[in-house]
């Protein structure tokens, strides 16, 4: 167990016992310049899209062979999966032992047949959020659509109905209220991106900000 005392605002003070825990590929469980937290804050640029799930859908086009579309019901039944990771805010917090359930992503992959020169993928979100991932590193383990945190369903918040999980990079890559996925060639930026964040934005490497 971790030798964590309590601090004000949901932040923890660590002790060098918590700080220097090692994950079992050997890097440091908490990356550089981020702060553990109690809770979970609530960050994202302008209003909550409505979604209704009887119109819900995940649409697939790009470098794809035949562009899909998914309802509610036909995404949920790809597959299911449950992960516990850590995730890590730009902002600088960080939140341990997230135990998320839904699609992995591999079950898309599955179902869908991409063209050779696909390496890389923009996220649309309802609200018109996008996000920029290479193809590679959503083919890693614990990448998903989740649609439960903590056994609970997900809070509008927090990108209900279904959100992307991408536990290995910071956490505007998992991006909320996901409806559609675009593949590519080339890398290209997405919103954040756009206003200067990381074009790919590893917590241990501090990819911030371009």
């Amino acid at each position: 167990m971790q030798n964590i005392t309590y601090a004000l605002h949901g932040r923890f003070h660590m002790t060098l016992q918590a700080t220097q825990e090692l994950r079992p590929d050997g890097k440091l469980r908490l990356p550089p310049g981020q702060h553990l937290t109690a809770g979970w804050p609530v960050l994202h640029y302008g209003s909550i899209p409505r979604i209704d799930l009887e119109s819900w859908r995940f649409h697939v086009w790009g470098l794809v062979d035949e562009e899909k579309t998914f309802t509610w019901e036909q995404f949920n039944a790809l597959g299911s999966t449950t992960e516990v990771n850590d995730i890590h805010c730009v902002t600088t917090w960080s939140k341990y032992d997230n135990t998320w359930h839904g699609v992995p992503f591999s079950a898309l992959l599955d179902n869908i047949s991409l063209k050779l020169e696909a390496k890389y993928a923009m996220l649309h979100s309802y609200g018109g959020y996008t996000t920029n991932v290479p193809l590679e590193d959503l083919r890693r383990a614990q990448v998903m659509f989740a649609t439960t945190h903590d056994g609970e369903e997900l809070s509008k918040e927090h990108g209900w109905p279904i959100r992307l999980v991408i536990p290995h990079l910071y956490f505007w890559k998992s991006a909320k209220w996901v409806g559609g996925i675009q593949f590519l060639g080339s890398n290209k930026p997405g919103f954040w991106e756009t206003y200067g964040y990381h074009i790919y934005g590893d917590p241990w490497r501090e990819e911030r900000y371009s």
